[in-house]
C-alpha cells in the first residue's frame, strides 16, 4: 500500500547509481574500509554522495557503516564510494583479515601433536 503523500525527498536507487548494481571496483565490498581525503564534502556533489563523504569525514568506517549512516543500501552505497573514489574524494583498503590468534593455532597444534604421540 502506498502512502496518500509521497515522500517528495525518496529518490530511486537506480537514479543514484546511474542504473548500476555493483560499483566498478569489484574488491568493494561491505567489510573494505572506507576514509575521506577532504576535510568536508566539495560542492558540486549529488545529494547522497555529500552525505557519503561527510560521513567518512568522522573517520574510517567500513562500507556497510557508512551505508547504515548514510541511509543507503549497502550495494548504493558502494557505487556510490566507487564512484568518489574515482574522483578522489575518498580512499579505500581492504579490511584486515579475521582469522584465529596465535593463541587458538598454538592450542590446535599441541592438540594434534598429542594425538600423533597418543598413538
Amino acid at each position: 500500500m502506498s502512502p496518500a503523500h509521497p515522500r517528495r525527498d525518496l529518490v530511486r536507487s537506480y537514479v543514484v547509481t546511474a542504473g548500476r548494481a555493483r560499483p566498478d571496483d569489484p574488491g568493494l565490498d561491505p567489510a573494505t574500509l572506507v576514509r575521506a581525503e577532504v576535510r568536508q564534502p566539495p560542492r558540486g556533489l549529488g545529494p547522497q554522495q555529500h552525505r557519503v563523504v561527510e560521513v567518512c569525514c568522522g573517520g574510517t568506517l567500513a562500507v556497510a557503516e557508512v551505508a547504515a549512516h548514510a541511509g543507503l543500501p549497502v550495494t548504493v552505497a558502494a557505487v556510490v564510494i566507487g564512484d568518489l573514489v574515482a574522483d578522489g574524494w575518498l580512499s579505500v583498503r581492504a579490511a584486515a583479515p579475521q582469522g584465529p590468534s596465535a593463541a587458538v593455532l598454538e592450542e590446535v597444534l599441541r592438540g594434534l601433536r598429542d594425538l600423533d604421540t597418543a598413538g
